[in-house]
């Protein structure tokens, strides 16, 4: 007998999904958490990331600077890996909200809206 066991994270008719961050595996309906790029997730990379000076203009640190659209979408895999292990931001942590925003943005293509 062969069984397969099939677990994704996925873009469905009814939203997004996606594993919430440190939560082993709990999904996040991602079609009701506000991960818009320009009102969301954008105030967060640049209170979190820029301003406490890691990733603001001519930062050669990780991914580099993350001062607009395309340099954050061009790191968005990097940024949820290491928001979701709690890695990043250093000096200060974000909150499940955040994760939970950050986490969806990607998830659903990272678009700028």
């Amino acid at each position: 007998m062969v069984a397969f066991v099939a677990i994704a994270c996925s873009k469905s008719e009814s939203g997004t999904t996606t594993p919430a961050p440190g939560t082993g595996g709990t999904t996040l309906n991602c079609t009701t958490i506000d991960s818009r790029f320009t009102a969301v997730v954008f105030p967060i990379i640049q209170n979190s990331c820029g301003a406490v000076g890691c990733h603001n203009t001519g930062s050669v640190n990780g991914p580099g600077a993350l001062t607009n659209y395309d340099q954050v979408k061009a790191a968005a895999a990097q940024i949820k890996s290491s928001v979701e292990a709690g890695t990043m931001p250093k000096n200060a942590s974000l909150t499940t909200a955040q994760k939970n925003a950050i986490s969806c943005w990607v998830s659903s293509g990272a678009l700028n809206n």
